[in-house]
């Protein structure tokens, strides 16, 4: 199955386009996101569709496999500094010749997903209740406002 050929660049990436690349991966949902697409199979997120390239989900185990290809992970930049997103790395380019090669890369980034979501449901409940208090208490405070000079009032006895 030849998805793109070299030279002459990516296919636009609708919806479309990337249900038949997934076709041979299995059933996959794709949806909106942020300002590209989010692909899942069995509510596992494991790939994502933004600024024109694909990203799949990594972890300790396929990290390695992304650094051999000369990849990178997702980076986005604010106004103040980039931010790196290590859990999802670009898909090299010449996967979309290769579909055996893709659906290979694809269902490995698929098992990351599913570890990341199993580590996620493992962790103590006292962990997630404790981190949830610290965060409702600190929305919870209110901003310390400077009182101005003219708010003050002498003292008279």
């Amino acid at each position: 199955m030849l998805i793109a050929s070299r030279g002459q660049g990516l296919a636009p990436m609708d919806r479309d386009y990337l249900a038949d690349l997934f076709e041979p991966f299995g059933a996959v949902t794709i949806r909106r996101m942020f300002s590209g697409f989010g692909i899942s199979a069995d509510g596992v997120n494991f790939a994502l569709v933004i600024q024109g390239a694909i990203y799949l989900r990594a972890d300790d185990a396929t990290i390695p496999q992304f650094e051999a290809e000369g990849c990178r992970p997702f980076a986005y930049s604010t106004r103040l500094r980039t931010v790196t997103v290590g859990s999802y790395w670009r898909l090299p380019d010449r996967l979309l010749d290769d579909a055996d090669e893709f659906v290979a890369w694809a269902r490995a980034a698929f098992a990351a997903a599913e570890r990341a979501a199993l580590a996620k449901a493992q962790k103590p409940r006292a962990v997630k209740r404790a981190t949830s208090k610290v965060a409702k208490k600190v929305a919870a405070k209110p901003a310390k406002q400077k009182r101005k000079p003219a708010d003050r009032r002498p003292v008279t006895r």
